[in-house]
């Protein structure tokens, strides 16, 4: 599987959502709500099944039945989150990468030290591949850390998955790692240097957003776990969640 494009077609289908204003107007279940009115039988949030009628339902909710229906499931889940996840905003392995490393550079120069590693966006080959591949795990981590997503929501997501213009590697992929449970030291064993742990936090964050008590719980475990400095964190969330 090309991790790195995988991460960079769940990213960027999600920055054109968000274009589209999905993410202003309301999740699935509010967007649905408004078909309501014009007779669509799982109009409450529900997806008609794979085929044809589906296909109509998720064009008309201007989703696409792509990766965009899959990361907009996954962060948009009817008992989750009321609004797409700010990752969706991000667009890119590289801008990803590149914020990351910004924010984490300019607090080492702050502290009279300098980072360094190297930034993802200069990473190519097997090193881009590994990072981005951590990345996703850390963002579908996140995704279940308030506990909200429900067999029938792991159901949805499948049947999405299934679905989607995503290769048979990368669906393989999603479908593992949905049903593991939520373990902070397993994403945080991913990052073997301090940026990609900086990454990791990052998208860790951006996937919650406003966070619930057991999202907020969540990102505190994980970046006791990735050695971040509390100080760091905070200076990065600040200036992150407004800017996105």
């Amino acid at each position: 599987m090309d991790a790195k494009a995988l991460l960079d077609q769940l990213l960027d289908s999600g920055k054109k959502l968000a274009q589209q204003g999905i993410d202003q107007s309301g999740d699935l279940v509010e967007k649905g709500k408004e078909l309501a009115a014009e007779g669509w039988k799982y109009a409450e949030g529900q997806l008609p099944p794979a085929g044809p009628e589906r296909d109509a339902f998720l064009k008309k909710l201007g989703v696409g039945a792509a990766a965009g229906g899959v990361l907009a499931l996954l962060l948009g889940t009817k008992s989750g989150r009321e609004t797409l996840a700010p990752i969706v905003k991000i667009g890119s392995v590289a801008a990803l990468g590149g914020l990351a490393y910004k924010m984490y550079s300019e607090w080492q120069k702050s502290h009279g030290s300098e980072a360094k590693g190297v930034a993802l966006s200069e990473l190519d080959g097997q090193e881009a591949a590994d990072r981005s591949l951590q990345i996703l795990r850390a963002m579908v981590a996140a995704a279940k850390a308030d506990g909200q997503i429900d067999a029938e929501e792991n159901r949805l997501i499948a049947a999405q998955i299934e679905s989607s213009d995503l290769n048979e590697s990368a669906s393989s992929f999603l479908m593992t790692e949905l049903p593991k449970p939520v373990n902070v030291d397993e994403v945080a064993a991913g990052a073997t240097v301090p940026e990609a742990g900086v990454e990791l936090y990052l998208a860790s964050l951006l996937v919650t957003g406003q966070q619930s008590s057991a999202e907020r719980d969540y990102l505190d475990r994980l970046a006791a776990a990735l050695r971040l400095d509390p100080d760091f964190v905070v200076q990065l969330e600040r200036e992150t969640l407004p800017a996105v």
